[in-house]
């Protein structure tokens, strides 16, 4: 997992305003600044980290209750016998499998600690917040091209734009109209809830907005970082295999919409769209699956009516 791969490494995030051009690094010692850009923390007896949201972000009581701050301590560590398959009955000869897990626990309970954050503030500006996940290549910055063309005189719509590097796809959306933050991730191979806090913090979106968050293009790790996001949006292409449901169950299984892109290309390829759709029902039987074709045009409507759908049952949620 995460705490194993490139994630880890040494090449910082970064958060570019594409309004302002400002450009903010996401570095440990920002942990510490407490400002309008930045999540603040303090360090446990044990040496574990905990940050908190931007502080515009989250509201936050004075007068020292008690409640004011939610932490995250790590699990007490106890021995069981062998028998016993879950975390703690690892002992001494286990332990870097034992650390690794540990450490991959520490870093999904603090990322949804600030998840529910967000949560609790899109939730309370009845703001839509969508996660679009694929694998690179997929035509997710293309639909998001078209969506804000077509349905920005009706709906506040914003993008917190994920990848490794470069501004290109931000730039893109910048174009079509879309006030946009690019969130750089360095060696990460997705984006996190800390960054979108922080993409937030830039991009400000008003009461009622629409924020579509493109994650960095991954089929695994995106599916295990909660955002704070309403859905997640799984887009494949008719370019990828009828399997790729299979293939990358966990991520199929957490969507809410499915989005089968490219069908434009169907006459040229060796694709069922029965055969990939059933794939889709496996793995998740109750999802929406939309067939779309984001070059042409081709069953888009149907997509904008799910968003003009979420938006209003969000809406609709404020008042129960």
């Amino acid at each position: 997992m995460c705490a194993n791969c490139g994630c880890q490494g040494e090449a910082k995030a970064t958060v570019l305003n594409l309004q302002t051009g400002i450009l903010t690094a996401i570095t440990p010692a920002d942990e510490h600044k407490g400002d309008a850009h930045s999540s603040h923390g303090h360090v446990h007896g044990d040496g574990m980290r905990h940050n908190h949201a931007p502080d515009h972000l989250v509201p936050h009581r004075h007068g020292g209750d008690e409640d004011d701050h939610n932490h995250v301590h790590p699990d007490h560590h106890h021995h069981h016998a062998h028998g016993h398959q879950d975390v703690d009955s690892l002992d001494h000869e286990h332990g870097p499998l034992r650390d690794s897990l540990s450490i991959e626990a520490r870093i999904l309970a603090k990322n949804d600690v600030l998840a529910a954050k967000n949560r609790a503030w899109f939730s309370g500006r009845e703001i839509l917040a969508l996660n679009f996940v694929s694998s690179p290549g997929s035509g997710k910055t293309t639909l998001l091209e078209r969506t804000i063309v077509s349905l920005a005189s009706e709906l506040s719509l914003f993008v917190i734009e994920g990848d490794q590097a470069t501004a290109n796809d931000g730039e893109r959306i910048r174009v079509a109209g879309a006030p946009v933050v690019q969130v750089n991730t360095g060696t990460g191979c997705h984006l996190d809830a800390d960054m979108v806090a922080r993409g937030l913090s830039e991009l400000k979106p008003g009461l009622g907005a629409v924020v579509f968050i493109e994650n960095v293009g991954n089929l695994v790790c995106p599916a295990l970082f909660d955002l704070g996001e309403r859905a997640k949006a799984v887009i494949f292409s008719a370019t990828e295999g009828e399997d790729k449901p299979l293939k990358y169950a966990h991520m199929f299984r957490s969507a809410a919409l499915v989005i089968l892109n490219k069908i434009d290309l169907l006459p040229h390829l060796e694709f069922s769209v029965a055969r990939a759709i059933a794939n889709v029902r496996q793995v998740n039987p109750d999802v929406t699956v939309l067939e779309i074709s984001a070059l042409t045009g081709e069953g888009l409507e149907n997509w904008y009516d799910w968003i003009r759908h979420q938006a209003a049952a969000v809406r609709q949620s404020a008042f129960v």
